[in-house]
């Protein structure tokens, strides 16, 4: 049992769209991430996925509206809703999410990020 500090962990990368382990609750993993531009449109077929700001602004786009967020807000995107996230500029996010979930789902591309990498 040790104290994570968050802007020390996100100090420690500089790369967007690869989210690093900061710890394990059950079968769920804490990471972080940095965004900036566009992701890809995906879903994740059996697991909600939550967003959390830490740092910055975002959009995610929804097949019918789009939610922006703000430093200290979050969204929980329920499993199989199809979503773009993106961020004008660099924006720096908590995911909690299933081990094993890869970042782009059912999309995978050059965008899709190695899984399980731990800072």
């Amino acid at each position: 049992m040790e104290k994570i500090n968050l802007q020390d962990k996100l100090s420690l990368f500089s790369e967007h769209w690869t989210p690093k382990i900061v710890e394990e609750l059950n079968d769920y993993q804490i990471k972080l991430v940095k965004i900036q531009g566009e992701f890809v449109w995906h879903d994740h077929a059996d697991t909600d996925e939550l967003f959390l700001v830490i740092e910055g602004s975002m959009e995610i786009e929804f097949e019918d509206h789009t939610m922006s967020l703000e430093a200290g807000e979050m969204c929980v995107v329920p499993k199989g809703v199809r979503h773009k996230p993106r961020a004008e500029n660099e924006c720096k996010l908590m995911l909690i999410e299933p081990r094993g979930v890869v970042n782009t789902g059912d999309a995978e591309g050059e965008l899709t990020a190695e899984n399980d990498v731990w800072i």
